[in-house]
């Protein structure tokens, strides 16, 4: 075994396939110190550049005066404290649903949801370029799959209509984690709403950014019924950990009975909710962090014009830059750096073969400086790579 690691790690590295993780000395933010080395940050999905608020921090310290730091047990046998099922009730109103149900995290959640609701004999159809939890939840089910083409809704009307199954189930991330583009989530709910099949919409990276008030892609697309579940995690704009589900009475009772990675987990921490609570309320009142964090867009996206790598058609905090092969995506990644400036280099199995890129993440902390820095240096390293000969 030990030897066949050892070859099969060896490849991994030719292929540039090999990750490495970073630890960081210093807290999220646009600036991050890593191995004594300060970097400007675009890698974290701190949308609303509230991980590091010291409003939340005070929270979070005034709770563990009141009820210590863990739960101690599973929400079903004495975890669930006071703090989660106000976060649950916050939630819930939030998004404008019945009911909420917290889960450690968004991986957890899409696991122990979609066996749940989909089973052996059922139809679960799924987007291609779903999130890799939302595969293992549907792997886990044992459910008949259709993944139909990204975005596809003709495809996906088609299946719907040819299917016989008891239950049906569609399944979309709401902003696409690796292309930041939009699904077509009014059209999902039409279609759901026609063939008699359940919605559950992924907004992992939708909640807190989209949306009144930042209430997410129901909100934002004005879609609701009792045949939607809601998914929003909590540790991306809301700058916390773990995430919900959110929906009917109905199913969220039934997720309390039979969601397996819901029943048989420690509950989260109770500071945990309490910073989130306070969390809550500062993404739906301080309107301007989502404000600039849209003109921060639009300034990247000129920034990034002329550049011979691609960029995708998305207008959220997810600006991916395609550069082709993993080696590539990798050395300019490393340009990056020698710049002070960390940018991720995403690669396969992640995404698509061949389509290797930098994952920029835009912060409502980050600058309009901190911006056209990153720009300038992503011509600078353009000019670089134009500059060498080649073979």
């Amino acid at each position: 075994m030990k030897f066949q690691l050892t070859d099969a790690l060896a490849e991994l590295q030719v292929k540039g396939l090999r990750r490495a993780r970073k630890t960081l000395t210093s807290a999220q933010g646009p600036q991050v110190e890593v191995d004594g080395r300060r970097y400007l940050a675009f890698c974290s999905n701190d949308y609303l550049g509230l991980a590091n608020d010291p409003r939340i921090g005070e929270a979070v310290c005034r709770s563990v005066n009141l009820y210590g730091v863990g739960a101690g047990a599973s929400h079903l046998i004495s975890g669930h404290g006071l703090l989660h099922q106000q976060l649950e009730q916050a939630l819930a109103s939030f998004v404008g649903c019945e009911r909420a149900l917290l889960f450690s995290s968004g991986y957890m959640a899409n696991i122990g949801v979609i066996p749940a609701l989909a089973r052996r004999g059922d139809a679960v159809f799924s987007d291609a370029l779903n999130h890799a939890s939302i595969i293992d939840g549907v792997r886990l089910s044992r459910a008949d799959l259709e993944i139909y083409p990204h975005g596809g809704m003709v495809h996906l009307e088609r299946a719907l209509a040819q299917s016989s199954a008891p239950r049906k189930l569609v399944v979309s991330e709401t902003v696409f984690s690796m292309d930041g583009d939009l699904a077509p989530v009014e059209q999902l709910a039409r279609l759901c709403a026609r063939h008699d099949a359940s919605l559950l919409l992924d907004d992992a990276h939708g909640f807190g950014v989209l949306g009144a008030g930042g209430r997410g892609a129901l909100s934002h697309f004005g879609v609701h019924g009792n045949n939607i579940i809601y998914l929003g995690t909590l540790g991306k704009a809301a700058g916390g950990s773990g995430a919900f589900i959110a929906g009917s009475d109905d199913v969220v009772e039934w997720l309390i009975q039979t969601a397996r990675s819901y029943i048989f987990t420690t509950a989260s921490p109770p500071m945990v909710a309490a910073g989130l609570l306070k969390s809550l309320e500062l993404m739906e009142s301080e309107e301007h962090r989502r404000q600039h964090l849209r003109a921060l867009i639009t300034a990247l996206r000129d920034g990034l014009q002329s550049l011979p790598w691609t960029t995708l058609p998305s207008q959220t905090a997810i600006q991916p830059l395609i550069v082709g092969e993993n080696q590539a995506a990798m050395a300019l990644m490393e340009s990056l750096q020698a710049h002070g400036i960390w940018v991720p280099a995403i690669r396969p199995p992640t995404v698509p073969p061949g389509t290797a890129r930098l994952r920029i993440s835009l912060s409502a902390a980050h600058s309009l400086e901190d911006v056209e820095r990153l720009a300038a240096a992503l011509h600078a390293a353009a000019r670089a790579s134009m500059a060498v000969p080649h073979e």
